[in-house]
């Protein structure tokens, strides 16, 4: 029954990877064993018989012998030709299983399935390499949809709050029948308060999707001017806050997106800035060596444990997991610095400096790769 079901498969005759490789497999048998057979018919018939008295008899014989073999070489030639489709045919089904298995998978697997896994064990062959590739693509790709899904909630969250403050004071007004002018201002000057956190949490949004839109137009810029005039911009809201700022800024040329590179230059000094301790120290340095162009932003600030530095990078984070939407910025500065700088191909390293605070080291290739 089971070599029915897989002869009537092969007289289907799917234009399948099994089915070519199948008639590649019975083409080649045939052409062999037809070569083979013409190949012995001649010699066999070229031999001579020597005159005597029996010469007649024994050329018959021959004769008969040599139709014999045709016959035979007729008759077992297409039976030989068909056995060895079917074993081609047995033989392509079980070495071409893995990759059925992985083409079920690979239909299976959607954005909500994207923790299963091929797991064609230790095969050792191609087709193994190829699950494991397979295999960490999706792992890839659950990543990256599992922190898109914690994006969109944080963002939403953020988003809510002031439109939920926002309702809150206007009703309270509103269902005050004592009023004054002076109480609604108050809360017009709440609500347009709000309405300006939530235009500048839109920018934030808006500029990390733009970072990791990639680069569209390469252009050169200097990290030395852009940074000088980011510290020169923030300079006295530093001192405000108690915070010595020291730059040490050489030409550093580079090749992208300005406004992204300005961007990348900016939340890194405002997070300097903004996530420092009165009296502390920010410092800002551009070199350009190696091939490279280095920005370098220093601050002071609380202790931040190693393992935690990563995290600031993710959307939405802050130091000790407290939530964003409190105090100044919304945990965005650090991911748009990421976005940006490997949309431009750029090294991000960043330290905790056992003092406090942070080091982030951020070097632009002088000549990236820009896509075709």
């Amino acid at each position: 029954m089971f070599i029915y079901r897989e002869v009537a498969s092969l007289v289907r005759l799917r234009p399948t990877l099994r089915t070519q490789l199948t008639l590649l497999y019975g083409a080649l048998i045939a052409v062999l064993g037809a070569g083979l057979v013409f190949l012995l018919i001649p010699l066999q018939g070229s031999a001579s018989v020597q005159a005597g008295p029996h010469a007649a008899a024994i050329s018959a014989a021959l004769n008969s012998a040599e139709r014999n073999k045709e016959i035979i070489g007729a008759i077992a030639l297409p039976l030989v030709v068909l056995l060895a489709v079917v074993g081609g045919w047995l033989i392509a089904g079980r070495l071409l299983r893995p990759l059925r298995t992985i083409t079920a998978a690979a239909k299976d697997i959607s954005a909500t399935n994207l923790s299963r896994r091929l797991s064609l064990g230790s095969r050792g062959d191609e087709f193994a390499e190829l699950g494991e590739t397979l295999d960490d693509l999706f792992g890839r790709l659950e990543a990256g949809f599992e922190s898109q899904r914690h994006f969109v909630a944080n963002a939403s969250h953020e988003l809510r709050t002031p439109l939920t403050a926002e309702r809150a004071l206007l009703q309270v007004a509103l269902a005050d029948p004592d009023a004054s002018a002076a109480t609604l201002r108050t809360t017009c000057v709440d609500v347009l308060a709000l309405g300006d956190r939530q235009e500048r949490l839109i920018a934030a949004l808006l500029t990390l999707a733009s970072g990791e839109g990639g680069v569209e137009v390469w252009e050169p810029f200097d990290l030395a001017e852009i940074a000088g005039n980011a510290v020169a911009v923030r300079r006295e809201d530093a001192g405000r806050r108690g915070i010595e700022v020291s730059t040490a800024l050489s030409a550093a040329a580079a090749k992208g997106d300005p406004r992204l590179a300005e961007s990348l230059v900016v939340n890194l000094v405002d997070n300097a800035i903004r996530y420092n301790v009165t009296g502390g120290r920010v410092a800002v340095s551009t070199v350009s060596a190696a091939g490279k162009a280095t920005l370098r932003v220093t601050n002071t600030g609380a202790v931040i444990p190693p393992d935690q530095v990563e995290r600031l990078f993710q959307p939405f984070q802050r130091l000790g997991g407290v939530r964003t939407g409190n105090g100044d910025g919304y945990g965005l500065g650090l991911s748009i610095v990421r976005a940006i700088a490997v949309a431009h191909g750029a090294t991000l390293t960043s330290r905790a400096q056992p003092e406090g605070g942070l080091d982030v080291e951020v070097s632009f290739p002088a000549s990236p790769r820009q896509p075709l």
